[in-house]
């Protein structure tokens, strides 16, 4: 396996944390069960989307309840206590990162959670230092599964994607990492045991297994 050994770029949602089981339920309560006017979109439909494009998705594809800014109040609100007190760091990924710190190589998270989002997780977990974060969110430009993102992430490192090592959990952020033409590892864990994650080059289910990747 040919694994670059420039940055790696960690998706947040689901991968450093385990929010995404969170969001879930908050979907499954709210968004699916009020906010959207008829039909049952499934979770890897919207899953590692910036939440304004979620809107619009559903918008578009099933019709909605709820006003744009309704519906991002909603998911403000729910953050505030979903990162601040709810979530848990994922086992070993501290230690990860010291391990590729202590390597050299750069660290970055990349979502398309909101800028102030992921502050509060670096923040309560001290994940920092790390060499670029990036939120689909700032950027002008579509969210993943689009792959501006990621290739923003590059090039902030001065490196192209390629040089690149991307860990993501959904279907959404597989495809922005792979566009983008980082190699794209896949973490598989409960809440997307069912998702079809083929499209990256690796899947791992332990952060044991994605340090044999990326340190060997």
């Amino acid at each position: 396996m040919n694994v670059p050994t420039g940055a790696v770029l960690f998706d947040m949602d689901g991968v450093l944390i385990d929010s995404e089981t969170y969001w879930d339920r908050f979907e499954d309560e709210w968004v699916f069960a009020e906010a959207v006017a008829d039909g049952a979109p499934e979770h890897d439909e919207i899953t590692g989307t910036p939440y304004d494009e979620i809107y619009d998705y559903l918008d578009a594809e099933y019709g909605t309840t709820v006003t744009k800014a309704a519906f991002a109040e909603a998911y403000e609100e729910r953050a505030e206590s979903l990162y601040g007190e709810e979530v848990t760091l994922t086992d070993g990924i501290r230690e990860l990162f010291d391990e590729l710190r202590a390597a050299g190589r750069s660290l970055g998270i990349v979502s398309s959670a909101p800028k102030a989002w992921i502050d509060i997780v670096r923040e309560r977990f001290g994940l920092d230092p790390l060499d670029v974060v990036a939120s689909a969110k700032d950027l002008d430009a579509p969210g993943k599964p689009d792959p501006d993102v990621y290739e923003h992430a590059a090039a902030e490192l001065g490196l192209d994607p390629g040089e690149c090592v991307v860990i993501e959990d959904s279907v959404n952020g597989v495809e922005a990492a792979v566009r983008a033409g980082a190699f794209t590892i896949a973490y598989r864990a409960t809440h997307n045991a069912e998702s079809d994650l083929s499209r990256a080059d690796a899947v791992v289910g332990s952060p044991a297994e994605l340090r044999e990747i990326l340190l060997g």
